[in-house]
This record gives structure tokens, C-alpha cells and sequence, in this order.
């Protein structure tokens, strides 16, 4: 597929889980047990879905809002069951280098504003390959967690680039209504995290059922 004949955008913003990579079910899986191995309440996966895209903390707080003072265990377990214990594969989704080749060579600036932490991603970018694609990025060490907009309007400021010359590509609610708190266009991806349902619900600019249809609205 080639691109959209007419460059709408300067800068192409990704999300990471659920988006670039198909993570949502190691995500689901390593919040279940880190759950019960504090016996505490087993949130549902789509409690889970639905805080994907939120820094660490703030989702622990919505998935056990009555445990505060369990956050500090909840924590060190979902990154002991994360990295060393739940073997869930958690893939790049089919097509994405591809597609971010092609973007880049097409002379667009590519970023990431995620809700993973600093050493997670840049492991993530190490180990995919991917950090070649991304002139900049931003993690939940380093802005307010979505949907607050500092992790974009940082990015526009980095690199000098007006909102309007911006979008923002997500598999999250929070990504969406990111994108609005940054008054820049969006691009709902359907197949991570939110239902098209529940995607529409925050008025994207565009929605994409899989990787190669991305093309079509930048």
C-alpha cells in the first residue's frame, strides 16, 4: 500500500502497546497475577484493557483503588512477573517495521509517547530494532500520564512543530483523548486494546483496522 498522495502531517506519533506491539495480552496476564499472588481482587482483562495506555501507578490506583497501601508490592510485582516469570510472546503486530520504514522514507518525523517507563521501552526499541525509526520519545518518567497532554506538547516543542502539522496513532481511549487535550488529529488503531466502540466514543480523526491502512490518512 503506498501512502496518501497529499502529506497531511509533519510528525507521526505512536503509541507503543497494543499499537506497535501486541503486548495487551502479557498485560492482562501479568496484572492477573500479581493479583493474586497478593491475594488481592483479580481485576477482569477488560479492567486491565482499559487502563493499557495509563502510567504504572495511576492504573494500579484504578485497578485497586481500596489497596494503596499494597502499591509499592503491586509494582515490584508486575515488573518481577513481566520480565521474568509470564512467557506470553508479545510480538510486533504483522507489518509494522514495514510500515514505519515506509513512513520514514517518506520524509515524515516519527515519535512515541507511551505509558511504559523509560527502561522499558528503550529495552523494547533495543530489542526490536525499531529505536532507528524514532527521532524522539517520551515514557511515563517524563510527562503526566495519559490523557494529560504533556507528553506530546513536549514533543512538539522538541521539535518545533506546530499542532496542526501533528497526529497522534493509538490503540487506547486515553490515546485518543490525548491527542484532543493536544488539540492534534488522531488515528484509533482497532486492533489492541479498545473496541471501535469504545474508540469512537472520544471522535478520532480516523480509524484503522489493521497496520497498512495507516498509510491512508497521514
Amino acid at each position: 500500500m503506498k501512502l496518501n498522495n497529499i502529506k497531511q502531517y509533519q510528525l507521526v506519533i505512536f503509541d507503543w502497546d497494543g499499537t506497535l506491539m501486541d503486548s495487551v495480552g502479557k498485560i492482562v496476564d501479568c496484572m492477573q497475577s500479581v493479583a493474586q499472588s497478593l491475594a488481592l481482587d483479580i481485576p477482569t482483562e477488560q479492567a486491565v484493557r482499559d487502563i493499557i495506555g495509563l502510567s504504572l501507578l495511576p492504573a494500579l490506583e484504578k485497578l485497586f483503588p481500596h489497596n494503596n497501601d499494597r502499591y509499592d508490592d503491586l509494582i515490584a510485582g508486575y515488573k518481577h512477573y513481566y520480565l521474568n516469570v509470564n512467557s506470553t510472546p508479545s510480538p510486533l503486530f504483522d507489518g509494522i517495521e514495514q510500515l514505519l520504514a515506509q513512513i520514514k522514507a517518506a520524509g515524515y518525523t516519527l515519535a512515541i509517547a507511551t505509558g511504559k517507563r523509560r527502561a522499558g521501552l528503550d529495552r523494547m526499541l533495543a530489542e526490536t530494532g525499531l529505536g532507528q525509526y524514532f527521532v524522539a520519545t517520551r515514557s511515563a518518567d517524563e510527562a503526566h500520564s495519559k490523557p494529560h497532554p504533556s507528553m506530546i506538547l513536549s514533543l512538539l516543542d522538541e521539535l518545533n512543530i506546530t499542532a496542526d502539522q501533528a497526529v497522534m496513532i493509538g490503540d487506547s481511549k486515553l490515546d485518543i483523548a490525548m491527542a484532543n487535550n493536544a488539540k492534534v488529529k488522531s488515528i484509533a488503531v482497532t486492533y489492541g486494546a479498545h473496541s471501535l466502540a469504545d474508540l469512537l466514543t472520544e471522535g478520532p480523526t480516523a480509524t484503522v483496522n489493521q497496520p497498512k491502512d495507516i498509510l491512508l490518512h497521514i
